[in-house]
C-alpha cells in the first residue's frame, strides 16, 4: 500500500465523525487517493460536480481530518479521473515534473524495514534512521551524513530508505534523491539549451529540505561541477537543511577533490559500511528468498552465503539465478541445483540482455506492433503489453525508472511504478498472466 493510501485510510475514520452519513456516503466514499505532490494528497473522483462540491463545501473538514491523521500533511486537491492509471495518463507529466522538483525516491521497495541490519552496518543504519526521524530539524552532529564503502553494500538502499521514510511520515518536506551523475548532467544541460535554466537548476537543488546524493566520488576532476556543488552544499547547511552523501571511498581518497569541499564532507558524521559477516549474509538471503515467495533451506542459504564475493549485490544475484533455475526446471532448490545454476550462468557467456530485447519479445508474444506499445494508444491490447514490458524491465534489469519510462514512449517514473506494481499484484491471482510472463522470461533467457 502506497503512502497516500495509508494516509487516506487513517483520515477516513476522522471524517466519519465530522460529516453526516449522507455526505460521507455521497461524496467522501467516492474519493480515491492517487498521489502526494507538493505537500498535498491528490484525490480523484469521476464527476466534476463532485470534485467542485468537495473542494468548496468540505475543504475545512477534510483538512482538519488530515491534520489529525498524524501524517504532517493538511491539504488536498481533487482531480477528475476514473482511477490512478487515468490520473497518470491525464496529469502524469505535470505530477512528475512537480515530484521531481520536490524530490522522489527511485525505488519504493528500499525501506528501513527491508534493510537487513548486522554488525557491519548497524551504525550506519542507526545514523540514517536518526537523520530521517529528525529531517525537519537536522541534528548538527549528523549534518552532513557521509557514508562510504565498496559497491553493492547497501549505500543506495540506505539513501532511498531515508527518502521513503520522509515521504511516508513527513510528506510536507521536500526530499530530493539524485546520483552525482544526474547532478552533473542536469547542471550541464542548464548551461546549454536544456529545458531548465541555471536558476531553475539551483532552485531545484537548493530549495529542498533534504538532499540525498549518491556516488559523490564522481565529482573527482570536475572542477566546475565541484564549485556548483560546493555552493549548493553550503546554502543547504546554512539553512539548516539535511544533506546525506555516499561514496565508494572516504573524501581524502577522492582524487582532485577541492580541499574546501573535502573539509565540508568531513564536517558532520563520517562513517563507513563494511562487507556483511556470514550471519548477516544468510539473513539477507533469507529475506530476499521470502520476498521472491520461495522457501529455501537454511543449509542452501548458508552454502550460497559462504561463496566468494563480499558485496550484497553479487550475493542476491546468485540467489536470483538459483530461484529462476528452480522455476525454469521445476526442481526444488538444493545444493546440487545451486552448483548447476551458477556453473551454467558462468559457463556459456551469453550476450547481455537489453531492454529492447524485452520489448521485442513481449510484442512478439502478444502479436502486437512495437510502435503501438511504445506509443500513446490506450487500447487494452496495447496497454497490458506495455505494462508487462515495464514490469519485466524493472524485474530483470537494473535500470532507473525514468529510463524505463523513456524507452516506452517517454512516460514518467510514476507510471512505471504503477504498471510494475499492478502487474506484480495481478500475477498473484491471475494464473494465466503468471504463466505468460514466465514463458516470456524463459524465451528471453534462452536467446
Amino acid at each position: 500500500m502506497e503512502s497516500y493510501e495509508i494516509l487516506w485510510k487513517t483520515t477516513l475514520p476522522e471524517l466519519e465523525k465530522t460529516v453526516s452519513s449522507i455526505s460521507y456516503d455521497t461524496y467522501i466514499s467516492q474519493l480515491t487517493p492517487v498521489d502526494v505532490v507538493g505537500g498535498k494528497i491528490i484525490l480523484c473522483t469521476q464527476s466534476k460536480l463532485f470534485a467542485d462540491t468537495v473542494s468548496a463545501k468540505m475543504r475545512e473538514k477534510i483538512c482538519e481530518a488530515l491534520k489529525k491523521s498524524n501524517a504532517d500533511i493538511s491539504d488536498f486537491s481533487v482531480v477528475v479521473a476514473n482511477d490512478r492509471e487515468d490520473y497518470l495518463n491525464k496529469f502524469g507529466n505535470e505530477a512528475a515534473a512537480q515530484a521531481e522538483t520536490q524530490g522522489a525516491p527511485v525505488n519504493p521497495r528500499f525501506t528501513f524495514d527491508s534493510f537487513v541490519v548486522g554488525p557491519s552496518n548497524e551504525f550506519i543504519f542507526a545514523a540514517a534512521k536518526a537523520v530521517a526521524e529528525n529531517a525537519e530539524n537536522p541534528l548538527e552532529a549528523y549534518n552532513p551524513l557521509f557514508i562510504y564503502g565498496g559497491t553493492g553494500l547497501g549505500k543506495t538502499h540506505i539513501l532511498m530508505a531515508i527518502a521513503n521514510y520522509i515521504k511516508l511520515k513527513k510528506p510536507s518536506l521536500n526530499v530530493l534523491y539524485a546520483t552525482c551523475e544526474q547532478f552533473t548532467n542536469q547542471m550541464i544541460d542548464s548551461l546549454g539549451k536544456g529545458k531548465a535554466s541555471p536558476a531553475d537548476f539551483r532552485n531545484k537543488y537548493r530549495g529542498v529540505d533534504v538532499l540525498l546524493i549518491d556516488d559523490v566520488q564522481f565529482l573527482a576532476k570536475k572542477q566546475g561541477v565541484q564549485t556548483e556543488f560546493f555552493h549548493t552544499f553550503n546554502e543547504l547547511i546554512m539553512q539548516n537543511k539535511q544533506v546525506v552523501l555516499t561514496s565508494d571511498r572516504p573524501p581524502k581518497e577522492i582524487e582532485v577533490l577541492e580541499d574546501r569541499l573535502r573539509t565540508r564532507f568531513e564536517g558532520g558524521l563520517f562513517a563507513d559500511v563494511q562487507p556483511p559477516d556470514l550471519e548477516t549474509r544468510i539473513a539477507i538471503l533469507r529475506k530476499k528468498s521470502e520476498e521472491q515467495k520461495c522457501l529455501v533451506d537454511i543449509k542452501v542459504l548458508t552454502y550460497i552465503a559462504e561463496m566468494e564475493g563480499d558485496d550484497v549485490r553479487t550475493l542476491i544475484g546468485k540467489l536470483t539465478k538459483v530461484v529462476f533455475a528452480s522455476k525454469l526446471h521445476e526442481r526444488p532448490i538444493t545444493i546440487d541445483l545451486v552448483n548447476e545454476a551458477l556453473k551454467e550462468s558462468a559457463g556459456e557467456k551469453q550476450e547481455e540482455l537489453q531492454a529492447e530485447d524485452i520489448i521485442d519479445c513481449v510484442c512478439d508474444f502478444y502479436k502486437v506492433v512495437k510502435a503501438d506499445v511504445v506509443g500513446k494508444k490506450k487500447n487494452k491490447e496495447f496497454v497490458e503489453p506495455r505494462q508487462i514490458c515495464m514490469y519485466l524491465i524493472t524485474d530483470m534489469m537494473n535500470l532507473p525508472l525514468i529510463t524505463v519510462g523513456q524507452l516506452l514512449g517517454g512516460r514518467d517514473h510514476s507510471t512505471v511504478v504503477y504498471s510494475r506494481d499492478k502487474i506484480a499484484e495481478q500475477m498473484k491471482s491471475d494464473t494465466k498472466l503468471y504463466t505468460e510472463i514466465n514463458d516470456i522470461k524463459k524465451k528471453l533467457l534462452k536467446q
